[in-house]
């Protein structure tokens, strides 16, 4: 009885120290694994620096169309940019101007 007795003992000893062994793995993991994790936190940086890339690309088209538009204002009229929106629109061309053909399916732009 003495042995079972001492068995009984130190398992009831050592289940206190396994189970906070097993809280601190549970923790360790969700830390690094974990939703809220050192590598989602990477993936969130990768992602940020795509959409920054993004919104840098998005703004330098916004700042060009805002340059195209102002031409076009009434206060401002750029003569050259009513120029080349009327012939792009109404498909035609100056005489003096040299026209280069391009072939089907070879767009400008």
């Amino acid at each position: 009885m003495s042995i079972g007795h001492e068995i009984r003992r130190r398992t009831k000893s050592a289940v206190p120290p396994f189970i906070f062994l097993l809280l601190v793995a549970y923790f360790v993991w969700n830390a690094t694994q974990g939703d809220r994790g050192l590598r989602a936190y990477a993936g969130r940086l990768e992602d940020l620096k795509v959409a920054q890339v993004d919104l840098a690309r998005a703004e330098s088209d916004l700042a060009g169309w805002e340059r195209r538009v102002t031409g076009l204002r009434a206060n401002q009229l750029d003569p050259d940019a009513l120029d080349e929106r009327a012939r792009a629109m109404l498909n035609l061309s100056d005489p003096a101007d040299v026209v280069v053909p391009y072939g089907q399916g070879k767009r400008l732009y």
